[in-house]
């Protein structure tokens, strides 16, 4: 008989006083706080203006937020959000109306990577509006540090044992004991783990093109006297926005296919809505590391 890993963590972190610290929130806060450093870290390396940076965590987590929350509604369940006026509301607020009418606070139940990316990249836009500061290269410095951020957000996951697998044979197969709604009875493929694993690999990749590329424009244009030379001609070209995309939808859209629906309506779909939305992503990325002549007209006028 094969050894399955037998999953079930509790979900809670830790306990300080009445108040409850779940993983999935702190894996939450740590992506997101390792993202803030290192695009602080890039901001410093390109001699960019501290009150340019100040803003742009407010402006990230808010789009990140909002349009995780606003994604998983309109489109895993809209039937559900949009048939009534408390429904609707309860897409903003992290509180759930129960069957007496009453309201019990239960936190976002239902956030989607899809929605939190397109709700990025509109938050930036506003960013760029307020600041100025050159939008692809705002966008580029986001996509070296937004693939560890997913990954500590497929752990979150993990930890819930939510957006679980098929079943399958793998030995390395989870049982997650703590699913439910019958998916806790075989062993099944840990997708978020496939994910964290592959996020986290994409990060070092894009770090390591970051680095790598300053060093070439550095053999290429040696400024001996210079102690301080400019950051990468490829940061604000597109590129790590552009490798970010189509590095993250690509590896989504293949693992999608070890996990179960999340949606009854996906039954019977070639392509579940996971993989359906990240064809445009991977698009966009591709046009973005390519970099079309409609993409430097749009990159020059920022």
């Amino acid at each position: 008989m094969l050894s399955y890993i037998i999953w079930n963590p509790n979900e809670v972190a830790f306990t300080i006083g009445s108040f409850s610290v779940r993983w999935y929130s702190l894996c939450w806060l740590v992506g997101l706080a390792l993202a803030y450093f290192i695009v602080k870290f890039l901001y410093k390396d390109q001699k960019l203006k501290d009150k340019d940076f100040d803003p742009l965590f407010i402006y990230c987590f808010l789009g990140i937020l909002v349009g995780a929350r606003l994604g998983h509604c309109l489109f895993y369940e809209p039937g559900y959000f949009l048939s009534s006026g408390s429904h609707i509301l309860e897409m903003f607020i992290p509180m759930h109306q129960m069957a007496d009418g009453s309201w019990k606070f239960t936190g976002y139940e239902g956030l989607a990577s899809h929605g939190g990316t397109l709700g990025l990249m509109i938050a930036l836009y506003f960013y760029y509006r307020k600041t100025h500061v050159n939008l692809w290269r705002v966008l580029d410095n986001i996509a070296i540090a937004t693939p560890i951020t997913a990954c500590f957000i497929r752990l979150g996951n993990l930890m819930n044992s939510e957006i679980i697998g098929k079943v399958t044979d793998v030995p390395w197969a989870f049982i997650f004991e703590n699913a439910g709604n019958g998916y806790n009875d075989a062993p099944r493929h840990p997708g978020q783990l496939y994910e964290a694993i592959a996020y986290f690999i994409f990060f070092f990749i894009g770090w390591w093109l970051y680095k790598r590329s300053k060093g070439t424009e550095s053999k290429e244009n040696p400024q001996p006297s210079t102690p301080n030379p400019q950051p990468s001609k490829k940061v604000g070209s597109g590129f790590f926005f552009g490798l970010c995309l189509t590095l993250i939808f690509t590896a989504r859209f293949f693992i999608e296919f070890t996990k179960e629906n999340q949606v009854s309506f996906e039954e019977g779909m070639t392509f579940d809505m996971g993989q359906l939305l990240s064809i445009p992503f991977i698009i966009l990325g591709i046009a973005c590391m390519i970099g079309g002549k409609w993409l430097k007209r749009l990159g020059a006028e920022c």
